[in-house]
């Protein structure tokens, strides 16, 4: 069994409505592919591109929602909405879990309601910047570097409440800092490690550490400039690589996998679709227990749900 914890399928639904999710020959995660590849719970983004007018980022948002329901949910009968473990826990031999997620809080602008509106249609996890500023924080790529807002601090607030994790992924240091003080169920759905690859968005050893510390989990991502700088491209050995680095500072029990599948346009050799799972798990098996693999895939995250 997997456990997916990012991809941006809703996105390119969303800009192609012709796109089949059955078997979409343009989309990385594709319900056969699902299937095929023995996903069990597999999260989509609510991500709203940049180019989006603020004006129009709620409705975009709240249209990616209906998305999720229409053309996954009620189109595939063993599609099931997840949030919870005993969600997860529910699902029958066959059926795979689809988990709603924000990946940026741009949507919201500083309405908290906005926020809350979401919530209330599922959304599990939230993520609070992209790349770049907004009223909860400073993303990875803002050079002010600021951390967490007032405003910022009361999304904590409500996601602390309400049991969500919040995704310190595309955050700045510092905003990534503010989160761990003050979030109680922090995670990174799709970074890699800063050390062996030193890319913006990767996370600190010390960043790592805290996470680890603080309880979260860390999905390791399948963008090739996250795994490597290495011109040639990225191979499943990289991920492995970061997979042994975070295992060896202490989380063989806070990491996973966030492919990022659908929200890039190169991917790693042998991983270009969810049907390739299979040949990283076939790598997994050749370098870990099948206890230490059944966690990387899915226990580690279905273990750290908040509820």
């Amino acid at each position: 069994m997997i456990f997916d914890a990012h991809c941006d399928a809703l996105m390119k639904l969303w800009q192609d409505r012709s796109l089949s999710f059955r078997d979409g020959r343009s989309l990385h995660v594709t319900f056969s592919g699902m299937a095929e590849a023995g996903v069990k719970v597999q999260c989509f983004a609510i991500y709203i591109p940049e180019t989006v007018p603020e004006e129009a980022r709620f409705t975009a948002a709240l249209e990616m929602a209906d998305l999720f329901f229409t053309r996954l949910i009620d189109a595939f009968p063993a599609m099931k909405v997840v949030r919870t473990k005993r969600d997860i826990a529910s699902l029958k031999e066959g059926e795979i879990g689809a988990m709603l997620t924000l990946e940026g809080c741009d949507a919201i602008g500083s309405n908290l309601i906005k926020l809350k509106t979401l919530l209330r249609l599922g959304v599990a996890s939230v993520g609070l910047t992209w790349n770049f500023p907004n009223a909860v924080a400073d993303g990875a790529w803002e050079t002010r570097g600021a951390g967490l807002t007032a405003f910022g601090r009361q999304v904590i607030e409500l996601l602390n409440e309400t049991k969500r994790w919040v995704d310190v992924s595309h955050l700045s240091e510092r905003a990534f800092w503010d989160v761990i003080e003050a979030a109680c169920f922090p995670i990174a759905s799709h970074s890699n490690a800063h050390r062996l690859c030193p890319h913006r968005r990767n996370l600190t050893d010390e960043q790592i550490g805290a996470l680890i510390e603080k309880d979260g989990v860390i999905g390791i991502t399948f963008v090739p400039y996250f795994l490597t700088d290495d011109k040639r491209g990225a191979t499943v050995a990289d991920v492995l690589r970061h997979l042994d680095h975070i295992c060896a500072l202490g989380g063989e029990r806070h990491v996973g996998f966030g492919s990022d599948f659908d929200g890039i346009t190169q991917t790693v050799a042998g991983l270009a679709s969810v049907r390739d799972y299979a040949r990283l798990v076939d790598e997994l098996h050749r370098h870990y227990s099948a206890d230490q693999v059944k966690r990387f895939l899915f226990d580690n995250f279905y273990a750290h749900l908040p509820e």
